[in-house]
């Protein structure tokens, strides 16, 4: 069908993909589709397709292939100027969105003060001194990650493999470190006179694990994880305690042992022990949103990386316990 023949059809496309208008300009500017072909990092096959299906949207035939040269026909002479103007428009809308992007604040969860993903932010904050980032405290990825996919948060730190397969396949993770789990108890609880706290000993306790909280969700499951055949009773759910204070009050009107990391920070009338034999790891990566692009995150990455090195974060105990999903997760990153 000729181009006359398509034209008199009256077929108008009511859209067109911006890579065929890039194919086609590439190929006008060097009348050659090998050449063209290369500057756009694909296979010469591919981009005749994407010609001929411009052609075919447009009814019109846009270049005159020959053995010896490729020349423009008067309808691909008409095209290229408006093909020029909206591909600068696209490209100057990219721009602005991007730079946009990267010069607002990165918004990043850090869970609670005290845990090793402050020094994270920290090292990053030196890192990218020309960026803000701003510390949120979402207290569980869970929570954090529907945050993040809404766009009301960038970045935060978790257990990656408790998340949902739907939310993990919208989010970027990279490991940040196997952190040592711990316990903390009243200080006139039987266990609080030990240095360390074998994991045998708390069999026939009950321990809370955030049961109750839907920002915890993958928490409380690496608990459950841990306490199975280990007679050790997941603690029903309590009211979420935010703050120092209103720990110490729901501690001491309970008495029930907390499922927690060492670094965590020290809270009033209780003592915090490592838990041993074997040390249960809770695995904690940096998540972002997909697409994300933004300095701070890049700062992020860098920083993890370093401190990681720095304080083998990464190497895992030989005594070590972790669910074999983690294990994977946190493996295929490396």
């Amino acid at each position: 069908m000729s181009a006359q023949q398509s034209r008199s059809h009256g077929r108008t496309p009511s859209h067109l993909d911006p890579r065929l208008l890039r194919a086609f300009v590439t190929v006008a500017e060097d009348l050659h589709f090998t050449r063209a072909a290369a500057r756009l990092y694909v296979a010469q096959q591919a981009l005749s397709r994407d010609i001929r299906r411009l052609e075919r949207e447009l009814g019109a035939e846009l270049f005159v292939r020959t053995t010896r040269q490729v020349t423009l026909t008067g309808d691909g002479e008409r095209l290229l100027p408006y093909a020029l103007r909206v591909l600068e428009a696209q490209d100057e809308l990219l721009a602005a969105f991007t730079r946009g992007q990267r010069e607002r604040p990165l918004l990043v969860d850090i869970n609670s003060p005290g845990l090793i993903s402050g020094r994270v932010l920290e090292r990053a904050r030196a890192l990218a001194p020309g960026s803000e980032l701003m510390a949120r405290f979402e207290s569980g990825l869970t929570g954090a990650a529907g945050e993040m996919l809404a766009g009301r948060l960038d970045a935060s730190f978790g257990r990656f493999a408790g998340l949902d397969p739907v939310l993990r396949a919208r989010l970027e993770q990279q490991p940040v470190r196997y952190e040592p789990m711990a316990v903390i108890l009243p200080e006139d609880h039987h266990l609080a006179a030990l240095d360390a706290v074998p994991l045998a000993a708390l069999s026939g306790e009950t321990v809370y694990a955030g049961a109750g909280n839907p920002r915890t969700l993958e928490w409380t499951d690496l608990a459950r994880h841990l306490f199975e055949g280990r007679g050790i009773e997941l603690a029903a759910p309590a009211p979420v305690a935010i703050g120092a204070e209103e720990f110490r009050r729901i501690m001491a009107k309970t008495r029930t042992p907390v499922l927690a990391v060492v670094d965590f920070p020290a809270m009033p009338e209780t003592v915090l022990r490592p838990l041993v034999d074997p040390v249960p790891l809770s695995p904690v990566s940096l998540v972002w949103r997909k697409g994300l692009v933004h300095p701070g995150i890049d700062a992020l990455r860098r920083a993890a990386v370093e401190l990681a090195g720095e304080a083998a974060w990464l190497r895992r105990p030989e005594d070590g316990w972790i669910p074999a999903a983690d294990a994977l997760i946190m493996m295929s990153h490396r």
